[in-house]
Formats: C-alpha cells, sequence, structure tokens
C-alpha cells in the first residue's frame, strides 16, 4: 500500500546528453519556423554556414559529433537489449 519514491541521484552523463540532444533538436526546429514565419520559406542553412567563412568548419564539426553521439547512443541501447537474446545458455551437467 505505502510505495516510497525514490529519491533521484545525481546527474548521469547521459541524462546531459539527452538533455543537449533536446535542446539542440528544438533550437533547430524553432529558428527554422521563426525564420518561416516572416519570410514564408526555409531558409537553407549551407547558404548560412557558409557565411560564417572559417567558422562553418567548427560548426559543421559539431553539428557531426552530435550526429554520431546520438546514432552511437541509439546503437548501444539497441545492443545492450539485443545481447542477451544472442547469447546460448550453458549446459547443466
Amino acid at each position: 500500500m505505502g510505495k516510497t519514491l525514490k529519491q533521484q541521484g545525481e546527474w548521469t552523463r547521459g541524462a546531459f546528453f539527452w538533455l543537449a540532444v533536446v535542446v539542440w533538436f528544438s533550437s533547430s526546429l524553432l529558428s527554422q519556423a521563426a525564420y518561416l514565419a516572416f519570410y514564408g520559406v526555409p531558409y537553407d542553412a549551407i547558404a548560412l554556414l557558409k557565411e560564417l567563412g572559417p567558422l562553418y568548419y567548427a560548426v559543421l564539426i559539431v553539428e557531426i559529433m552530435m550526429w554520431l553521439g546520438i546514432g552511437s547512443a541509439l546503437f548501444l541501447r539497441f545492443a545492450k537489449k539485443i545481447a542477451p537474446m544472442l547469447q546460448t545458455p550453458s549446459p547443466s551437467a
């Protein structure tokens, strides 16, 4: 009858990672929506990034790192779920 709530511990790196992904995705979505509201057409992200000059490469590297992080996190999560199913049980003697 009496369920007790377990107190949350400190934040893990995984929690910070997913928080960063949500913030990154939301900011991209909101900036595109704002531009669309003002000008009626979606912006060309490549043209905008190229206007940054050499800083373009730093932004591109951060973007690629975010996608690799998301991909590896999803892959690891999937691998942890599928690994026990692939293991064969040891025969009893």
